[in-house]
C-alpha cells in the first residue's frame, strides 16, 4: 500500500486496520492466538496504521484488545504505528446494549490510562493518542496541556480526538498541535464533512472509522441476516433492521454499477470513495479474515477521478438511505468504536 500523512508527519499505511472486531462488539471475541497471526498477516500485507482502544474488550477483559495488540505487533513494534484511545469506559450496569460509554478525561484518570496502555502494548511509547470522546466537564485546553506534557515526556508522540467540533477541535489546536480526528464517516456518515474545511486549515488528518457503516456497504449481508444481540453491536444497529435493506437498494445498487465498472468490490468502491476525496482521509475498516483485509488493502489502488467522485457524492446527496447507527443523537454515546 502507498503511505499518508496525517498531520505534518505521521506517515501510516493507506488503508489501516481497525483492531477493535476481534474482542469486542461483532460477535464472540476471536481466539487470542488465531488474532495475533491474522495480525501478523495484515503486516506482510503492508498494513503498518493498527488502531485499538483501552476499553475495546469483554466485560470479563475491558483492556482484552490492547493486550492483543500489543502481543501481536511487538515483534514489529518499529515498523508499525499504533494508535489508541483513553478518556472513556463502560457502563457495564446499566443492562443496556450496546453499554453505555461514560468520559473520563480528567488529568489523573489520562495519566493511569497512558500507563496501562503502554503496559498492554508493550511499548515505551504510544503513536497517536486519540482522546476518546469530548468530556463535557473537562476543557480541551485542560486536555491538551496533559498532551503535551506526555509528549515532552516521550510516551506518545502524537495526538487526536475522536468525534471532535470545530470549538473544541481549535480550542485544543492552539495548546498542542492535532495530528488527526478519527470520526465516524462513510457514504452513510457524512456528517464529518462539515469539518474538512477546518482540517485542511490546521493540517490535520482524518482517521475514518466505520468506513463501511459497520460492514453493510460490502454489500454482502441481506434482509435474512440475524446478529446475536448478546455480543454483536450490529443487532441493534438501523443499517440491518428489517426493511432498511429496501432503503437502501438504490444506494447497494450504485456501489454494484461502480463495481462491475472499476473491477473492483463494494467494498473497495466505498472506501476509494473517500480515500480520492482527500490525501489525508485513511480508513481504519476492520475484519477477522484474511481475504477482507487484501480486499481493503487492495482499494488503495482503486482509483476514481474527480468527476467520479463528484458523481457519488451527488448520487448520495438525492438518494433515499436508512439511518446508520452513530449519527443518531441518542446513540452517539453508545457507538463502541
Amino acid at each position: 500500500m502507498n503511505a499518508r500523512t496525517l498531520g505534518k508527519d505521521l506517515s501510516v499505511s493507506s488503508v489501516g486496520l481497525g483492531c477493535m472486531g476481534f474482542s469486542h462488539a461483532y460477535g464472540a471475541p476471536m481466539q487470542e492466538k488465531e488474532a495475533v497471526r491474522r495480525l501478523r498477516e495484515a503486516v506482510e500485507m503492508g498494513y503498518t496504521f493498527f488502531d485499538t482502544a483501552e476499553v475495546y474488550g469483554t466485560q470479563e477483559d475491558p483492556h482484552a484488545n490492547e493486550r492483543l495488540a500489543g502481543e501481536a505487533l511487538a515483534p514489529v513494534r518499529k515498523d508499525v504505528v499504533i494508535a489508541t484511545k483513553f478518556g472513556l469506559r463502560f457502563d457495564f450496569e446499566s443492562g443496556r446494549v450496546p453499554f453505555p460509554l461514560i468520559p473520563d478525561s480528567r488529568p489523573s484518570s489520562i495519566r493511569r490510562a497512558v500507563e496501562g496502555s503502554l503496559r498492554r502494548l508493550k511499548t515505551d511509547h504510544i503513536d497517536l493518542y486519540f482522546q476518546h470522546r469530548m468530556d463535557p466537564r473537562i476543557p480541551p485546553e485542560e486536555v491538551a496541556e496533559v498532551m503535551a506534557a506526555l509528549i515532552r515526556e516521550g510516551k506518545i508522540t502524537h495526538w487526536g480526538i475522536s468525534q471532535a467540533d470545530e470549538s473544541s477541535l481549535r480550542r485544543a489546536h492552539a495548546i498542542c498541535p492535532v495530528t488527526a480526528v478519527q470520526n465516524r464517516y462513510s457514504m452513510m456518515a457524512r456528517r464529518s464533512e462539515a469539518l474538512f474545511p477546518v482540517l485542511e486549515e490546521l493540517c490535520i488528518g482524518l482517521v475514518a472509522f466505520s468506513p463501511m457503516a459497520n460492514g453493510f456497504l460490502t454489500g454482502r449481508y441481506g434482509k435474512e441476516t440475524r446478529f446475536d444481540p448478546q455480543d454483536d453491536y450490529r443487532a441493534v444497529m438501523p443499517q440491518f433492521a428489517d426493511g432498511a435493506d429496501e432503503k437502501n437498494r438504490e444506494l447497494l445498487v450504485l456501489l454494484s454499477r461502480m463495481a462491475r465498472e472499476k473491477k473492483a468490490t463494494e467494498a473497495q468502491i466505498s472506501l476509494a470513495w473517500m480515500l480520492c476525496k482527500r490525501p489525508w482521509i485513511v480508513p481504519i475498516p476492520g475484519t477477522r479474515k484474511e481475504e477482507r483485509m487484501r480486499e481493503n488493502a487492495g482499494a488503495s489502488g482503486v482509483l476514481l477521478t474527480p468527476d467520479e467522485v463528484r458523481a457519488l457524492d451527488d448520487a448520495l446527496a438525492g438518494m433515499q438511505m436508512s439511518t446508520v447507527f452513530g449519527e443518531e443523537p441518542e446513540m452517539q454515546e453508545r457507538s463502541p468504536a
